[in-house]
């Protein structure tokens, strides 16, 4: 089993992440209008159906409750996706008994290699309140467009990597967009944007 460490320091290579677009990585800690087209959904107007690492079906209407913090990557990913999830184990650990009453989530944007198995396998290195989804192409980009993310599969050495939106996105827990932590945001500010929908 590899320790957080290896994930980060034995997989070479680089992988480009998309940036935020239209400004949602600018967005701090005020809520905002759900109608907006260029801003993330609310969990209830989503449509996706997903199979989490257990191998459970998992939609929209099981978040619900329960605030949200969804992260979008692949297991093959090399240095975006580790590193968040790192950070996210160590969010989850200053957080205390309150994390525990977080969904938090990576969606795999890269299904074709990354079965309920894999992901299983791969988040056994991070903090375990964290769920892999996985699921049919269709059914990820459904949830992509849900949290209005984007990804893309690229040609690499004769084989491929995944470009993707990198950030966390929060949700309150009866649904509605909160806001996004950025990639390798200061710590201080990303434990409070969770505490916020914690409340």
């Amino acid at each position: 089993m590899r320790t957080r460490r290896a994930v980060i320091l034995g997989l070479g290579g680089v992988v480009g992440s998309v940036a935020f677009m239209l400004g949602l990585g600018a967005l701090r800690t005020r809520d905002v209008a759900p109608t907006d087209p260029l801003l993330p959904l609310p969990v209830t107007a989503m449509d996706w159906t997903l199979t989490n690492h257990r191998g459970a079906t998992v939609t929209p209407a099981d978040w619900i409750g329960r605030p949200v913090m969804a992260f979008f990557g692949f297991t093959f990913c090399p240095d975006v996706c580790p590193t968040t999830l790192i950070d996210i184990s160590d969010w989850l650990e200053a957080l205390g008994p309150d994390a525990d009453r977080l969904n938090v989530v990576l969606i795999s944007v890269d299904p074709e290699r990354d079965t309920p198995a894999v992901l299983a396998d791969y988040l056994s290195n991070f903090d375990p309140r964290i769920v892999g989804l996985t699921g049919s192409l269709s059914e990820v980009q459904k949830a992509a467009a849900g949290f209005r993310a984007m990804f893309e599969k690229l040609p690499r050495d004769g084989d491929y990597t995944m470009n993707h939106t990198a950030g966390v996105f929060l949700h309150h827990a009866d649904g509605r967009f909160a806001s996004i932590i950025d990639f390798h945001e200061d710590r201080r500010f990303a434990i409070a944007k969770i505490r916020r929908i914690l409340t």
